[in-house]
């Protein structure tokens, strides 16, 4: 009987009672449940992290830099409560160390109440670091403690950014001031090397209008001593005037009755003395016009030089970083040029003053000569018209005697006024000396505005300025210099998927292992019948492959359909698990073959040390030597690395490796059992009465 067939008849044994089709059905749901029931409970565990209790405390107070309140407690509390990770409470201090204590909570997280101060401390003197303070407990969960190591590591890192961006923000901001500053600098050096060009140009005039305004001042204070001079002659005429009219008054009213014979003797010499009289009179009012005229011209440039200095001393002296060295000579002649002034002021305060008092002079002066003129006009025929002549005498005698008190004052005053032309005329040659130096000075001063200017554009093309743009950008570079450039090539979407590789070729192993707890790895009919041990050996093994390719089907199916497993090469997938399953079977038929009842234990032994060695989990190299060392003989591992390749995708290498591989297992296991056939063919005393069965 062929091998097949006898696999059929093996197969069929299934189906003669309820019970076999329920073991059978039983044998074919087994990888599934195991497999898919393990992969579905790990399917994806990281994104259900919001289920897990966490207890949040923010006892942060919160501070205050530049200005602005910083609350880096409750910006992390939000943000992490915005965030899918964990379940946040936020709790007391008290009520976090109980709750993680007890397993309420399975970790904290707390934000010290100086938390904000530490992190504003940065742009302070004393920069100091902010601590994130978790609490685990291992006895609640070890997986949890290690996740939450990782998830609060960025959350450090995160704050660590923010913390490091606003103070570098901060230091280019400041940059950006200086810029900022420094350029104004350089701007209001340019107006002082402009406005230090107009002052020596300034200065030049000025000293070139002080050497006019002395020759000027010189003529002043000649002319004012030449008017004073006159105004004495005329002090002491116009009084010898008013002493004889009152003289000539005095006569004429007390002999009016015997002035007619006197008037006829004396019309030469009364005639000759009016005439006098007017010719005076006329000559002192063409000398009080001149002083009017002349008294406010000088007082206006004595104010104008003034002025001109006090501005050349302001700019030199008052308004430059660096005061000129020529300052006290220039405080000196600004003195010298104020006292100037005054006295013109006072001159010019006189003539005002005096106003009134030279218009009725004046008046009084045009009177007397009209009236002298005409008593020199009349005097031949005084003695004809007396009582006229006494009236005009009177009237003459009258305006006399103010022309007198008038000439009096305006000698006063010209007297002063001499006096204080003189002084103008020291100030206008001091000013004139500090003119120059201030020039000379200015000129200097010039050259090291223009020096000062240069240096300081230079500075500010040095300094860096940044705008809001190009700030950001930098401050992000610097509080994060290394950023990982992470490239995730084949990426598995879920735990489960990652896992996958590693609990699929578990669960076909299991099912292997129950399929030969109920069906014989050898075929008693076929070993009493004598039949060829390869043939016996396939007998064997067909049913349990079968089964096995059945029971991938169904947990493929499972796994895709309901749990969500993706398979890049779903087709290979499959074909690859057949050839798996197929392995398998005969790995397990030949232990069972060769060892009998030990065999199943050797089955699970064998079991185990795949799991372990194969790298599903973590990868081989971190397991000790041991396990490295017999990694690269055992089948699991090249199928762990070939579902790799076939679900999440990659080159296709490691899968034809495999599918060699478990071709030569599949090969040599069938062959071992081939021999073991042979060799159950011949009965022993210890076949007849086992040691141990199960």
């Amino acid at each position: 009987m062929r091998s097949p067939k006898l696999a059929s008849l093996e197969l069929r044994r299934f189906g003669r009672g309820k019970l076999p089709r329920a073991a059978l059905a039983a044998l074919l749901l087994l990888p599934l449940l195991y497999g898919a029931l393990y992969l579905w409970s790990f399917w994806d565990p990281y994104g259900r992290l919001d289920r897990i209790p966490v207890a949040l405390v923010n006892a942060d107070k919160g501070a205050t830099a530049a200005g602005k309140k910083v609350m880096a407690g409750d910006d992390i509390t939000k943000g992490l409560r915005d965030s899918d990770t964990f379940e946040w409470h936020e709790v007391s201090a008290a009520e976090a160390r109980a709750g993680v204590e007890d397993g309420t909570y399975y970790l904290s997280l707390t934000m010290p109440g100086d938390f904000s101060e530490r992190i504003a401390s940065s742009s302070g003197e004393s920069p100091e670091t902010g601590a994130l303070q978790v609490r685990t407990n291992d006895a609640n969960n070890y997986i949890v403690g290690q996740i939450s190591r990782t998830v609060f590591s960025e959350v450090r890192t995160a704050a660590s950014t923010k913390a490091s961006r606003s103070f570098l923000d901060k230091i280019y901001v400041s940059f950006s001031d200086i810029h900022g500053e420094t350029e104004k600098a350089a701007k209001g050096a340019d107006k002082l090397e402009s406005g230090i060009g107009t002052a020596e140009k300034g200065a030049e005039d000025l000293a070139d209008g002080l050497k006019d305004a002395k020759k000027g001042s010189g003529k002043l204070s000649t002319g004012l001593k030449k008017l004073n001079t006159g105004a004495s002659d005329l002090e002491d005429g116009s009084q010898q005037v008013a002493d004889g009219t009152q003289t000539l008054a005095d006569k004429v009213n007390g002999v009016a009755d015997q002035v007619g014979p006197f008037l006829k003797d004396n019309e030469k010499s009364i005639g000759d003395t009016a005439q006098l009289v007017a010719d005076a009179a006329s000559g002192i009012r063409a000398n009080l016009g001149t002083l009017v005229e002349t008294a406010p011209a000088a007082a206006k440039g004595a104010h104008t030089a003034s002025a001109a200095l006090n501005t050349v001393y302001k700019a030199r002296c008052e308004t430059l970083p660096l005061p000129d060295a020529a300052c006290p000579d220039l405080k000196k002649a600004k003195q010298a040029a104020a006292d100037v002034a005054t006295v013109a002021d006072d001159m010019n305060t006189l003539i005002e003053d005096q106003d009134g008092d030279l218009d009725r002079l004046d008046k009084n002066l045009a009177v007397l000569q009209k009236q002298a003129q005409a008593l020199a006009d009349r005097s031949p025929n005084l003695s004809e018209d007396l009582a006229d002549a006494v009236s005009r005498i009177n009237e003459l005698n009258e305006g006399a005697g103010k022309v007198a008190e008038g000439a009096k004052t305006l000698h006063s005053g010209l007297g002063t006024a001499k006096t204080g032309a003189a002084d103008l005329d020291t100030g206008v040659g001091k000013l004139k000396t500090g003119a120059n130096d201030l020039d000379a000075g200015l000129y200097k001063l010039a050259d090291g505005s223009g020096t000062l200017a240069d240096g300081l554009h230079d500075g500010a093309d040095q300094i860096p300025d940044y705008d809001k743009e190009d700030r950001d950008q930098r401050t992000d570079v610097m509080s994060d210099p290394v950023q990982l450039a992470s490239q995730d090539l084949h990426k598995a979407p879920n735990y489960g998927t990652g896992f996958a590789p590693y609990f699929i070729p578990l669960s076909l192993w299991v099912g292997a292992m129950v399929a030969y707890m109920l069906i014989q790895p050898l075929n008693r009919r076929a070993l009493a019948a004598g039949a060829s041990a390869w043939r016996i050996a396939l007998a064997g093994w067909l049913p349990v492959a079968a089964i096995g390719v059945l029971q991938t089907a169904a947990l493929m199916s499972v796994l895709h359909w309901a749990v969500g497993l993706e398979m890049v090469h779903a087709a290979g997938t499959v074909g690859f698990l057949f050839l798996v399953t197929a392995c398998f079977a005969a790995i397990v038929q030949w232990l069972n073959a060769r060892f009998g009842a030990a065999g199943r234990i050797l089955v699970l032994a064998f079991l185990m040390l795949q799991l372990t060695s194969a790298g599903g989990t973590y990868p081989v190299q971190t397991s000790p030597d041991f396990f490295n060392a017999i990694h690269p003989f055992l089948p699991m591992s090249y199928v762990v690395e070939a579902l790799r390749r076939l679900i999440t995708g990659g080159g296709l290498g490691p899968v034809w490796q495999a599918c060699a591989v478990l071709a030569a297992f599949t090969a040599g296991a069938l062959a071992l059992t081939a021999l073991s056939a042979r060799r159950k063919q011949v009965w022993t005393l210890d076949r007849l009465h086992p040691e141990l069965s199960l």
